[in-house]
C-alpha cells in the first residue's frame, strides 16, 4: 500500500474521481464526506476495494487520524447549493480550512486546498494571472462563497508561513464530467439535462458571456501531479482550467448538435455578480510541473452527454 490519503469532499463529482485516480496508484483513501451534494452512488463502485473507506463527516467539525496527505474539496461549488445556506458555505470553506491544516500540521502531512476561479470575482483583468487580486462583491449572493474560498486561501498561507506545512492551492476553473449532478445548477449539466429532454436551453444574458470548461480526468492528473512532487516552492497558488474560451451560446449550439437536440434556447434575466468573462492564465502552473489539459471540448462533452444519458435512463 502507498499512502494513506484524507479527501474531504471525496463523494463528490470532482472528489470520486480523485479518489479513484489514487486508489489506482495503490493508496490507502479516506473519503470524507457530509453527502449534503455529495452522493454515494458517486463512488460505490470503490466501496469493494479493501484500501477505501467512506466516512460521512463534516469539515466544520475536527477531525482527528492519521494521514501522509489531504485533498481539501469539501464544500459545496455550484450557486444553486452554497446560496442554500450561506452562512454554512461559509463555515465550511474557514472552519474547514482550520479543522485540516491543524491536522497537517500535527501529522507533517502535505494539503492542497481546492480553491477557485470564483476567488477573481467579476474579472476586469483578462485571463486571470494569479498575480490578479481579483473584483469581488464581499457582501454580494456569491460572497459565502468567494469569500470564504480567500479567506481558506490566506489560512493556507498562514500555517505555511507560520509553521511551515507543506501546502499546495489550486484555483479551479469550470470544471465538467461524469457524476455532475443533474439538480447542481451548472451550465453544462443545466443544458446537457435540458438538451436530452428536448426542454428549453435557458442562458442567463445575452449568452455572449465566455467560461472555460476543463474536463475532469486533466483536473485530477494536475491535482495529483501537484501532490507527488515535494519542496515548500509548489504552494501556489496556481490557475488550473482549459485556457480555451467559449461564449454560453456556442456551448449551447455545441450541445445542440452532439444530442440531436429539438430544444430551443430561451434567454433569462442574468444572475447579480454573474462574471462576464472567465478565462485562466496556466502558465504558472505549466512551468512549475508540465501541466496543461489534453481532452477536448467535443470529447469531454460525449463523456459527459453519454453519462447523463444513463442517469436519464435513455
Amino acid at each position: 500500500m502507498g499512502k494513506r490519503i484524507l479527501v474531504t469532499g471525496g463523494a463528490g463529482f470532482i472528489g470520486s474521481h480523485l479518489c479513484k485516480k489514487l486508489l489506482e496508484q495503490n493508496n490507502e483513501v479516506i473519503c470524507a464526506d457530509n453527502l449534503f451534494t455529495g452522493r454515494k452512488e458517486n463512488v460505490a463502485g470503490l466501496l469493494w476495494h479493501p484500501g477505501f473507506k467512506l466516512v460521512q463527516h463534516d469539515v466544520t467539525k475536527p477531525f482527528y487520524l492519521e494521514v501522509d496527505q489531504i485533498y481539501n474539496l469539501a464544500c459545496p461549488a455550484s450557486p444553486v447549493h452554497y446560496q442554500y445556506d450561506p452562512i454554512k458555505t461559509t463555515k465550511t470553506s474557514v472552519l474547514g480550512a482550520l479543522h485540516l491544516l491543524g491536522l497537517a500540521k500535527k501529522n507533517k502531512a502535505r494539503i492542497l486546498q481546492a480553491s477557485t476561479s470564483e476567488v477573481y470575482g467579476d474579472p476586469k483583468v483578462h485571463p486571470q494571472p494569479e498575480g490578479y487580486y481579483g473584483n469581488v462583491n464581499p457582501i454580494g449572493p456569491r460572497a459565502c462563497y468567494d469569500e470564504g474560498k480567500r479567506a481558506a486561501e490566506a489560512l493556507f498561507f498562514s500555517y505555511y508561513q507560520q509553521h511551515q506545512v507543506e501546502i499546495r492551492i489550486l484555483r479551479i476553473f469550470n470544471t465538467y464530467g461524469p457524476n455532475m449532478r443533474m439538480d447542481d445548477g451548472r451550465v453544462v449539466s443545466n443544458f446537457i439535462v435540458q438538451a436530452l429532454q428536448d426542454k428549453d436551453i435557458t442562458i442567463y444574458g445575452d449568452g455572449m458571456q465566455t467560461r472555460s470548461f476543463c474536463y475532469v480526468s486533466d483536473l485530477v492528473e494536475g491535482m495529483v501531479s501537484l501532490m507527488e512532487q515535494g519542496g515548500l516552492g509548489l504552494a501556489g497558488p496556481f490557475n488550473i482550467g482549459n485556457p480555451s474560451e467559449i461564449t454560453m451560446a456556442g456551448l449551447a449550439e455545441r450541445i445542440l448538435g452532439l444530442t440531436g437536440s429539438s430544444s430551443k434556447v430561451v434567454h433569462q434575466k442574468l444572475p447579480a455578480d454573474d462574471p462576464i468573462k472567465r478565462k485562466p492564465d496556466i502558465s504558472r502552473i505549466k512551468e512549475a510541473i508540465g501541466w496543461e489539459p489534453k481532452v477536448s471540448l467535443e470529447q469531454g462533452l460525449g463523456e459527459t452527454i453519454a453519462y447523463f444519458k444513463k442517469e436519464l435512463k435513455l
